[in-house]
């Protein structure tokens, strides 16, 4: 068994992504492939996973101000200007294949970003479902030394546990 590959996100990727995506939902909210390349392009961090030679997960990372109207982005950046943050980075979804998963593939993301993000900016944000309750993905966070800011309502019924990763420098 060997160990993933992080790398970015290329355009290659983009239709295996885009499956991998609508696999997971409701764990991450459904993209078509317009708003998949949006997301990719206002991405300051579009990163791929390879396991075995195989694409296995994906993420993206949204710095402050770009224009997306999702209600957790949306909440973390009046959070952040609430708190006087200088910056933020906003996780707005990882999706890990099926085949791939409690392989290390998603905490290898984490530790890519971690390393990468430390010490020029503050905090990693995210959400995960506590309705329905996303209780692998709850318990990683956890692990890895997210806490709960908050919990919300959002479409379709779902409520999210709001994180906070502080990276120290």
């Amino acid at each position: 068994m060997s160990d993933p590959v992080i790398r970015p996100l290329q355009p290659s990727d983009l239709d295996a992504a885009l499956a991998l995506n609508n696999d997971n939902v409701p764990a991450v909210s459904p993209l078509d492939r317009d708003e998949l390349e949006r997301l990719v392009g206002l991405s300051s961090h579009a990163l791929a996973a390879d396991l075995d030679g195989r694409f296995a997960a994906f993420c993206l990372v949204l710095p402050p101000g770009v224009d997306y109207a999702s209600v957790n982005y949306r909440w973390f950046t009046r959070s952040a200007a609430e708190h006087g943050l200088p910056g933020f980075a906003y996780l707005d979804r990882i999706a890990v294949a099926g085949w791939a998963r409690r392989r290390g593939v998603g905490r290898a993301l984490y530790a890519h970003l971690v390393d990468v993000l430390r010490g020029h900016l503050p905090v990693l944000f995210c959400e995960v479902n506590v309705r329905p309750r996303n209780e692998a993905s709850l318990a990683m966070h956890a692990a890895i030394g997210f806490r709960e800011v908050g919990q919300q309502d959002t479409d379709g019924g779902k409520r999210v546990s709001l994180l906070a990763l502080d990276l120290p420098a």
